[in-house]
């Protein structure tokens, strides 16, 4: 504002609308998903919360977490998006099996395809209840040494109705420098300069 760039300080300012406040908390080690989630416990409380990883953007023009919003709405329990993966990559994501009635009925964390109950992996983008934190916070490290958000998932499965949603959109795995520059050009063709 000082150096008069106005412009510059209407964008940032227009980035939060009036009213949300930002918090963020830092994980000490890098110790999984799980236990970054756990991490914020103190700032969700005991009310249902959004987890978006990074890693995976999401084009569409309705969001992903309001999709999943409304599957939470009427099942009133978390809800996991998933897409089908190849089968020679399910060591690369959490495999989910499900019902008739698309219900998690069970997870399993990076397995290899031959032991893969499914090729319906899930990807960064969680709608879970608070009674995550209980699971997860009695977890010992799993998979690589870490507290896998997938483990406590797969205690929560005993407790309450986990949903898988398939979602409208295009899904770019950025954590690939493939996904990451697919999502760079595709993005940036849809700006007219």
């Amino acid at each position: 504002k000082q150096r008069g760039k106005l412009r510059q300080l209407d964008m940032i300012t227009q980035l939060v609308p009036e009213g949300v406040s930002i918090s963020y908390v830092r994980q000490a080690a890098p110790k999984g998903l799980g236990d970054a989630i756990l991490c914020a416990r103190h700032l969700v409380g005991e009310e249902p919360f959004a987890v978006l990883l990074a890693d995976d953007v999401i084009r569409s023009t309705r969001p992903c977490v309001a999709q999943l919003i409304e599957v939470y709405q009427r099942t009133s329990g978390s809800v996991l998006a998933v897409e089908a993966v190849p089968v020679e990559k399910t060591s690369s994501y959490g495999i989910v099996s499900l019902d008739s009635q698309r219900r998690v009925s069970s997870i399993v964390e990076k397995p290899a395809p031959q032991l893969a109950p499914s090729n319906l992996g899930v990807i960064g983008r969680y709608l879970l209840t608070p009674r995550i934190f209980d699971f997860l916070a009695g977890l010992q490290p799993g998979a690589g040494g870490e507290i896998q958000l997938t483990d406590a998932i797969a205690e929560l499965l005993l407790v309450e109705t986990v949903t898988a949603s398939a979602f409208e959109g295009q899904r770019y795995d950025c954590g690939s420098q493939a996904g990451w520059l697919q999502a760079t050009l595709d993005y940036a063709l849809l700006r007219p300069e």
